[in-house]
């Protein structure tokens, strides 16, 4: 994605407000112009200041000059009277002086009220605008965007990017303004008051800008984390492949790796960044000595044009001039990350979209016949340019007609789907429509006019009834009730509390026969003209299967219909039927035309039909059979079932009142899918030093870092104490004295600036070290505590993946915020404060006292400032991980999404989700900006207050005007030393929160615990297992029971097949038995042991699991395979061996990376055959004791099927082996078959057992025959 190498690409500036609307651009343009206004207040405050020090000065030399000072002051102490120096008024002057400080502190306040208000307000909006414009983007691009981008990196970037460029539209842009002005006219009152000195400081000044390295590291930061957060994201939606495989400590190695590059890159930015403020410090410093020396010999030689008013006024204006450009850098710098954040997400935005379904382009014809065809079309993946998929395709179907597409996996049938969809155009040929060419026709209108089932159906988190609605918005209750009951999902939704059970993530807590068929009533609400199905019944069993065959009978009529089949007596009655191979169709004709031809499918019949009386028509026979009992498997709370909740007291939940939370909340917000409870986020208050204690391992950093702060903290009270001497010099009336003196002060400036630049830097290093560190270690153990919690933590609605992801990200970086360089801002301000106080006490105690009376007003103004920062920190995380769970799911089942053209419901959904913190952000403004203001405004008043008490007591003779300035520079520059320490305390809020969440998650200690080592691992397992009266009801659904005393058991070596109908707890047991769950009662044994008496991860080592839906993992097919096991490293003829053994070896070597071909996202890139080949190769790797096959060829068509059977069958030898199949042929040689009804076996023994007896199994058989 990255070819060029450039710098860091990011958007120009003015680019970044290119969604402001014109009446945010003049509020911004009016906070501008206050931010400018303000800007100029600073100097002007240093020419009041000059004229000031004047009057001080001449009130000085004036004693001078009457005789020598010291007698003359002895004498004046000793005596009651105090001599008034004739000429200078010291207390008018100074009142009218203290007059001007409190006009220009008015001013600061209005100023700073507006410019930060407004500024917030439009950043508020215009936020809220791109994240909508963003996600509308994404949910618009065309299919081949994500082919090629990765899912968890979308997430990232929209919740931390657009965060990030939040920051930088905020008022961010007016104090850089602000400083920006203090900086003009701080020059320009320079050259007014004394040119010769202004072009010497500013000679200098240059130096000062030196700091400006920082913009260019910050995007790469992003990226760097990026790809961790994605490696987490995959790993945490397929947690159950990764501890069935004991891939937990893999997949913490992975997401370790990946962090490394965030870490290093944490470091260099540390280090930049602390040289360049280092160096700046140094050469501040550097100037003052410069600026003095050169002052007093200007003063000496022209004493007309620079007295010390002037001089100060000069350096002052000129120095806040420069530093103000200093300090503008780190507003910059949020201006200069936002603008590589907007790089990506504007690029996305702005993005061609070739296949648009927003566009409102596109003939919409009023009526849709039905006639579809194909003509020659070719077509490749984008992101595999140089695998043809179709060679020619040339298809006719007409209206009202089945046409059934069948082949070997991977020959295409899908694809052709999905053109007819316009997920993808074809290369070259067309697709026409009732004889439109599809790409002339408006691509939400086709795509609303075709309803689609696919393979594996994606529900979405929420009820029954939306999931439904999202085939149809505008549906009824009456219209989705027709289509559930031509589903046939009527049965087992009618004994659900409602239809607003609510399904789980992923549709996770139905079977996959119900998902299935509430996918199909989805299809069917539109009532489409053209009906689209992708295997719908390949993941049943064999009595939903023949229901859902009849439903979908009943749907076909008077509908075009395509239909992609593996099990082939599903699609006898097709008017057409097409075979696929190589990309191009090679026959087509009816089923006894093609029988007949003995071509593909003739040959593909034949193996599926060995050994099965085929050749009976299709005979619903189900219709009538009494009501099924299925499913209860699955069903929610719903408000009915308050009253008999009992949460807590069932084993299996810890901290039952945790649960009971978010279950009840869950009850009382029963409104829409989105009103889970936060209520378990609320993160416990932790003490400083538990966040510190994080810190631990790296204490010599910390140390160094805090040892430095300290001697940091002295270096301005040093300064201060200097240049208050300075200024006492100028009363001396001897040329040479002055000259030696301040020379000797300006070097004291210079080796104090050296100082500074020390301490600076390794402070920084150090606390950026040990933040880096400690990051890269909270990411690495708080996915380390994810990947240990049990199963069921994972079910809770409060962790799912888009939430965790989220945490990932930002909880562990926010940490760092919290304990280093916050340590060192505590020793530096202790340190600071201590010198100043002292040293302000020895020389003047009234004027000391009266400051520290209005300290509390500084340091309250501050307070009030992060107070407002800091309070809105936790609401908005919580809004924004809920939107964050929306977009994941959302963009997660992208195709899903788009093939019901649902993009704007997604798109409602989440620009709702964004609506709290939205309004939050419009209320927070006004209050920040004016506590931004009386924060600033505060010290003019202050400094008002100061002046006036000093010229009181110096006209009364109670101190020496050079005390007056001491006093007040050695506290001022030491509460200016605090101000900036404390400008960091908005992370801390958001940090200790953050680190509560952490530690909670690291201390919950789960029930099933795979990193215990605890457990016996016996040596010669062989492989008998038991279950033993075992009742077990799902964690989040407490009240309903999957399981309800189960026993069966079998002996080594031999096969138990589980059969039964959807949702009576087959896979359940599997899980149970892996130990994703514990039962409630009863025991599972393996050799006679209870399993929770056995080590884990020797338990799950001597398992193989393949399930329905393998996920694989986003790198190659050998690192897939050698998932299969991960206690030592598995060779490559190891794992050629397990693709001949799973029959997939040939497939791999076609390919043109054979072994080292990328899998894509979840497996995208192989067909569904393919990765069940895969899923068979991993689980043969680890050459387990037992197998188990949790449907594991449902998904195969008929050649795979047959080989995958072969592989299985050889694979089962010698093995005990628990296999779960619907179609019942694959399972007819099993050593023993257990038919499960109501969550216990009803019927047990061989198959011909089981046939004479004529019961439960028997009916399951003949329905599938027949069928």
């Amino acid at each position: 994605r990255r070819k060029k190498k450039e710098p860091a690409k990011a958007v120009g500036f003015f680019q970044l407000f290119r969604y402001a609307t014109g009446c945010e651009v003049l509020l911004m343009i009016i906070g501008l112009l206050c931010a400018a206004l303000h800007g100029i207040a600073l100097p002007l405050m240093c020419v009041v200041f000059g004229q000031m020090t004047d009057s001080f000065v001449q009130s000085g030399q004036q004693l001078n000059l009457t005789g020598t000072f010291c007698l003359t002051s002895a004498l004046l102490n000793s005596t009651d009277g105090c001599i008034q120096i004739p000429g200078v008024d010291i207390e008018a002057l100074m009142t009218r002086h203290a007059y001007y400080f409190v006009g220009i502190g008015c001013a600061v306040f209005l100023l700073g009220t507006f410019q930060v208000m407004l500024f917030l307000l439009t950043a508020t909006k215009q936020t809220k605008r791109i994240r909508e414009k963003y996600f509308h983007a994404i949910l618009h691009q065309q299919m081949s965007w994500f082919d090629t981008h990765q899912i968890g990196v979308l997430n990232v970037r929209l919740t931390d990017d657009i965060n990030t460029i939040n920051e930088g539209l905020g008022d961010k842009i007016c104090v850089f303004v602000q400083f920006f002005c203090t900086f003009l006219s701080g020059f320009i009152i320079g050259f007014i008051f004394g040119w010769k000195l202004t072009l010497v400081i500013l000679a200098v000044s240059p130096l000062l800008a030196g700091s400006a390295i920082l913009a260019t590291l910050t995007s790469k930061e992003l990226s760097a984390y990026a790809k961790a957060g994605a490696v987490a994201e995959e790993i945490l939606v397929a947690i159950r492949t990764v501890v069935a495989f004991n891939g937990q400590k893999k997949a913490v190695e992975r997401y370790e790796r990946n962090l490394e590059d965030a870490k290093n890159f944490g470091i260099k930015k540390a280090i930049t960044t602390n040289v360049s403020m280092g160096f700046t410090q140094f050469v501040i410093f550097g100037t003052y000595a410069l600026a003095f020396w050169y002052g007093t010999k200007l003063s000496v030689d022209e004493p007309e044009n620079y007295t010390i008013g002037k001089t100060i006024t000069v350096f002052f204006s000129v120095m806040i001039g420069a530093f103000s450009l200093g300090q503008g850098a780190p507003n910059l710098e949020a201006i200069a990350k936002a603008r590589g954040a907007a790089y990506e997400v504007y690029n996305t935005i702005d993005q061609p979209r070739p296949i648009d379904s927003s566009s409102k382009e596109g003939h919409k014809p009023d009526c849709v016949k039905g006639d579809i065809e194909f003509k020659n079309i070719h077509f490749s993946y984008p992101s595999r340019k140089d695998v043809k998929i179709l060679q020619g395709v040339n298809l006719t179907v007409p209206r009202g007609k089945t046409i059934a597409l069948v082949g070997a996996s991977g020959c295409g049938k899908s694809t052709t789907i999905q053109l007819l969809q316009r997920f993808y155009d074809p290369d070259s040929g067309e697709i026409t429509l009732d004889g439109r060419d599809i790409r002339t026709l408006n691509v939400k209108w086709l795509r609303e006019n075709m309803g689609i089932v696919s393979q594996e159906p994606v529900l979405f988190g929420t009820t029954i009834a939306e999931n439904i609605r999202y085939g149809r918005e505008d549906a009824t209750d009456e219209d989705i009730e027709r289509a559930v009951r031509e589903a046939n999902a009527y049965d087992f939704i009618s004994k659900l509390p409602d239809l607003n059970t609510m399904v789980g993530e992923r549709g996770a807590q139905l079977s996959g026969g119900q998902k299935q068929r509430i996918a199909i009533a989805r299809a069917l609400v539109k009532n489409p003209k053209i009906l689209l199905l992708d295997e719908a019944t390949s993941a049943l069993d064999t009595q939903s299967e023949s229901v859902v065959q009849a439903a979908l009978d009943k749907a076909r009529a008077g509908r075009t219909t395509i239909v992609i089949a593996h099990r082939l007596s599903t699609i006898r009655t097709a008017d057409v039927i097409a075979g696929f191979s190589n990309g191009e169709v090679v026959e087509q004709g009816t089923h006894r035309e093609l029988m007949a031809k003995k071509g593909v499918y003739y040959s593909l019949v034949m193996q599926q039909s060995q050994g099965k009386p085929e050749e009976d028509e299709e005979d619903p026979v189900e219709e009538d059979n009494p009501p099924k009992y299925e499913d209860l498997d699955y069903v929610l709370y719903d408000s009915s079932d308050m009253d008999e909740l009992e949460v807590g007291n069932e084993e299996g939940i810890e901290n039952g009142g945790f649960e009971k939370n978010s279950i009840s909340s869950d009850l009382l917000h029963h409104v829409g899918p989105w009103s889970f409870s936060f209520k378990p986020d609320e993160a416990p208050d932790i003490p400083f030093t538990r966040i510190l204690a994080l810190n631990k391992p790296e204490w010599p950093y910390m140390l160094v870092g805090t040892l430095s702060s300290l001697v940091g903290g002295a270096v301005y009270p040093c300064v201060a104490i200097i240049f208050a001497k300075i200024i006492g010099v100028f009363s001396e009336v001897d040329p040479e004295v002055k000259r030696q003196k301040t020379m000797m002060f300006s070097l004291l400036f210079l080796l104090i600036g050296g100082v500074a630049f020390v301490t600076y830097f390794l402070k920084g290093y150090m606390f950026g070290k040990s933040g880096e560190l400690l990051t890269m270690r909270l990411r690495r153990q708080v996915f380390h505590a994810m990947m240990r919690q049990e199963i069921g933590w994972f079910d809770d609605n409060n962790n799912a993946v888009g939430v965790l992801t989220t945490r990932l990200a930002t909880d562990a970086s926010l940490v760092k915020g919290a304990t280093g360089s916050r340590l060192g801002l505590a020793t530096n301000t202790v340190c600071a404060l201590t010198i100043a106080i002292v040293v302000a006490f020895i020389h003047s105690w009234q004027l000391t006292l009266l400051i520290l009376a209005c300290v509390p007003f500084l340091i309250g103004a501050n307070f009030i400032q992060m107070r407002a920062m800091a309070g809105h920190a936790s609401k908005d995380q919580g809004a924004l991980e809920q939107s964050g769970k929306i977009s994941t799911e959302t963009v997660e089942n992208f195709k899903t999404v788009v093939g019901l053209t649902r993009e704007d419901v997604f798109f409602h959904k989440f620009m709702d989700s964004l609506e709290r913190p939205y309004q939050n952000g419009l209320v927070k403004a006004p209050i920040y900006g004016l506590t931004f203001a009386v924060a600033q405004a505060i010290p003019y008043m202050v400094n008002a207050a100061i002046f006036r008490f000093g010229s009181w007591l110096i006209a009364h003779c109670h101190t020496e005007y050079e005390n007056v300035f001491l006093v007040f520079s050695v506290i001022i520059f030491a509460a200016m030393n605090i101000g900036e320490s404390a400008s960091f305390a908005p992370d801390f809020a958001k940090a200790k929160a953050a680190a509560g969440r952490i530690l909670g998650l690291l201390e919950k200690k789960p029930e099933i615990d795979i990193y215990s080592e605890e457990g016996e691992k016996p040596t010669d397992f062989v492989g008998d297992i038991e279950f033993r009266g075992i009742h077990f009801a799902y964690p989040t659904r407490q009240n309903v029971r999957v399981l309800q005393g189960l026993n069966v058991s079998v002996g080594p070596g031999q096969t138990l097949a589980l059969v039964g109908e959807s949702g009576c707890g087959k896979s359940t047991s599997i899980q149970l038995l892996e130990r994703f769950y514990s039962p409630a009662e009863g025991q599972v044994l393996v050799d006679g042991l209870d399993t929770k008496t056995l080590n884990l991860s020797w338990l799950r080592s001597q398992l193989g699991l393949v399930s329905q839906e393998p996920i694989l993992f986003d790198c190659s097919i050998s690192e897939n395979i050698q998932y299969g096991d991960n206690s030592r490293e598995v060779s490559q003829d190891e794992i050629e061996e397990a693709a001949k053994n799973a029959n997939i070896h040939d497939f791999i070597m076609g390919l043109p990376e054979k072994y080292n071909t990328r899998v894509g996202d979840k497996g995208t890139q192989m067909s569904g055959g393919q990765k069940q080949r895969i899923a068979i190769a991993r689980a043969l790797v680890r050459q387990p004791k037992v197998l188990l096959l949790d449907e594991a060829t449902s998904a195969l068509d008929t050649e795979s099927e047959k080989i995958v059977q072969q592989a299985l069958d050889a694979a089962r030898q010698g093995r005990t082996c628990i296999v779960i199949a619907h179609r019942l042929s694959t399972i007819q040689n099993a050593d023993q078959i257990a038919v499960i009804q109501y969550g216990q076996v009803t019927e047990q023994g061989t198959h011909t057992d089981l046939m004479a007896k004529g019961g439960a199994y028997y009916a399951l058989v003949n329905a599938q025959v027949n069928h």
